[in-house]
């Protein structure tokens, strides 16, 4: 049996802890170091989650040589340094969506992977997860004929401060990078392509965040995708794909545990499902392993369409953010 693929972890916030929790479903993989820019952060989350080696800077984790990848997992604003970092150093990454704060960004840290030839993905987990994988395998076999609209939520309402992530412009605030990205990522997985048509209007906040959107996406052939995101106004969080012949339903599909398929004319079936971040970090394994610079469900041509994507919405909407 080979040895467990061996992570490191990049910032050990509140989605590094979601990521060690998964992670331990693995027997395949194992998490040996993090690194923080505070040492009693980082020996905090190390005690925590048992991780052998704790570091009081990211370029210790860097150095580390018994680290096979990284999980990259500060705010959005970070992403890009510090994941040019590792691929300079070596570490194949796994960058926490988005990807980065803008399409240069995305192209920037793209060009640097396949300068130095060095594994790099998005970590859009979603997609890697089974509710997600079934509705396309449902898709891909004609259950719902031919997709023709898709529609996706997901706000939540968190209580306005200046100082947070949600809400800062200098961290990248606002619905569309945190929640709007998994909303424009599935829509562009099932329409398999990059819309040719963009209309979004948004509520600016007090803090010059887009607190709720409404996004209209139109696609070569004439599907469509309605999607909204927000962190001011809950919403449902479901997604429904439709098609000529049925429709698929997603509860809660950025962690969803069911996929619903509802055929024209017959009874729905129902696929309980697992989720996790487990999925998207085994895909990673694999394909560094086969020495892939890059996964075919989150391309590096997928994280570049999604960027323009939110960087036209941005552009419609009027959010600018200081390191644009």
């Amino acid at each position: 049996m080979s040895k467990p693929f061996a992570w490191g972890i990049l910032a050990p916030g509140n989605i590094a802890n979601s990521f060690a929790r998964d992670l331990a479903k693995l027997d395949d993989a194992e998490l040996v170091a993090v690194g923080s820019r505070d040492q009693g952060r980082a020996d905090a989350f190390a005690a925590k989650w048992g991780v052998p080696r704790a570091y009081g800077s990211y370029d210790a984790l860097i150095a580390d040589p018994q680290v096979e990848a990284i999980y990259v997992a500060p705010p959005h604003p970070f992403h890009a340094p510090c994941t040019i970092a590792c691929l300079q150093g070596g570490k194949p990454v796994l960058c926490e969506k988005p990807l980065a704060i803008n399409q240069r960004e995305v192209a920037q840290m793209i060009d640097t992977a396949r300068r130095e030839g060095v594994f790099l993905m998005e970590a859009q987990w979603t997609l890697f997860s089974p509710a997600v994988r079934q509705a396309v395998a449902w898709i891909e076999e004609g259950a719902i004929g031919e997709v023709r609209m898709v529609r996706a939520d997901f706000c939540f309402r968190a209580g306005i401060n200046p100082s947070s992530r949600l809400f800062n412009l200098n961290l990248g605030g606002g619905g569309l990078l945190d929640v709007g990205t998994y909303t424009v990522s599935l829509a562009q997985m099932i329409l398999g392509d990059e819309p040719q048509s963009i209309q979004a209007m948004a509520h600016i906040g007090e803090t010059g965040v887009d607190e709720q959107a409404l996004i209209n996406l139109g696609y070569p052939g004439g599907a469509l995708a309605q999607l909204t995101c927000g962190v001011r106004v809950s919403t449902a969080h479901e997604a429904w794909i439709y098609g000529t012949e049925g429709m698929i339903k997603l509860p809660a599909f950025w962690h969803a545990t069911e996929a619903i398929l509802m055929p024209n004319g017959q009874d729905p079936v129902t696929v309980p499902c697992e989720m996790g971040y487990h999925y998207e970090a085994r895909a990673v394994c694999e394909a560094v392993r086969a020495g892939q610079l890059e996964h075919p469900i989150m391309s590096w041509d997928s994280s570049l369409a999604i960027a323009r994507t939110l960087d036209a919405v941005r552009e419609q909407i009027g959010l600018v953010y200081p390191m644009d």
